[in-house]
């Protein structure tokens, strides 16, 4: 059983406006998002952009919620720009969430990415790198580990669709080649799950360097349609592809059992970016919130 000391649970807030899709839920407020986030019973978030930027103002509208930032998104291109560019971006980002009382950083890889590409299917277009970009992946990314650390903090890498390292071997292979004490990784069974990927074997092979979790389900019909049709990703979270746990195909029981046996700390983030028209993303927060309720007792 996971122990209720250790584990945070938050909502992202993608569910209620999608920043790579602006025309989803363009018309939530950030006061809306953040109240309903409370009301389901969640206790933290990510951000969203149309969160303040001050972290004074943006604490004054969190604390009387009872929500804390666990973290938020940062794109890094270390494989197709200068190290500099993404420094001193990431320096920005990180005091942001340092001052937010974050602990963690999630990075993802954008050099070569297609997510957020509409016209280029998902399935058929997944980007590699080769070795000249590992290397610069790799030692970048230890980089950025060394300057979160500066903060008494640490980055997560995001494994995603539509980048570089989307697969189990491409996983594998990130951890084998950057330092467990400067990179750490998130875990998402929902992106693995879309790739086609193993996530139980994921979870279990890098317990020890896994510090932030999203918890993210995906609707099968979808999929089956997101393959036949050659969907770009972005129409495939327009389908309705992700979904909270407890709506979609991923049994959430292993996982959490698992998380249990490794003796996880952190947070478990919900994260389903869908279409809030078509998928009312208060009830969605309020069946993901019951759904973990009754497999952990949290």
């Amino acid at each position: 059983m996971l122990d209720k000391e250790n584990i945070k649970l938050g909502i992202a807030p993608i569910g209620w406006t999608n920043d790579d899709l602006p025309e989803l839920g363009r018309e939530i407020t950030f006061e809306q998002c953040i109240s309903e986030m409370a009301l389901a019973g969640f206790t933290g978030c990510e951000i969203g952009n149309k969160f303040p930027k001050d972290p004074a103002i943006l604490h004054s509208y969190l604390d009387i919620r009872g929500l804390q930032v666990a973290s938020a998104w940062f794109s890094s291109y270390l494989t197709t720009a200068p190290y500099k560019e993404t420094e001193q971006a990431f320096l920005v980002h990180r005091d942001f969430l340092y001052a937010m009382g974050a602990k963690v950083i999630v990075v993802s890889e954008q050099g070569k990415s297609i997510q957020g590409q509409p016209d280029v299917s998902i399935m058929q277009n997944k980007p590699t790198f080769n070795q000249q970009e590992w290397e610069l992946l790799t030692t970048g990314l230890e980089k950025l580990g060394a300057l979160a650390q500066q903060k008494d903090m640490r980055i997560v890498y995001h494994h995603h669709m539509g980048t570089g390292i989307q697969t189990v071997s491409e996983i594998d292979r990130l951890m084998a080649e950057t330092d467990k004490g400067l990179v750490s990784l998130l875990f998402d069974c929902g992106h693995l799950y879309f790739a086609g990927e193993d996530y139980l074997a994921v979870l279990k092979k890098h317990a020890n360097r896994i510090h932030h979790v999203h918890l993210k389900d995906v609707r099968d019909e979808v999929l089956t349609l997101v393959k036949h049709e050659q969907l770009s990703f972005l129409d495939a979270v327009k389908a309705g592809i992700y979904t909270v746990p407890g709506d979609g195909q991923i049994d959430f029981e292993p996982i959490f059992k698992e998380l249990a046996t490794m003796n996880y700390k952190g947070w478990c983030i919900v994260e389903a970016e869908q279409d809030p028209a078509k998928a009312n993303p208060f009830k969605y927060a309020k069946i993901a919130r019951s759904y973990i309720a009754n497999l952990t007792g949290i």
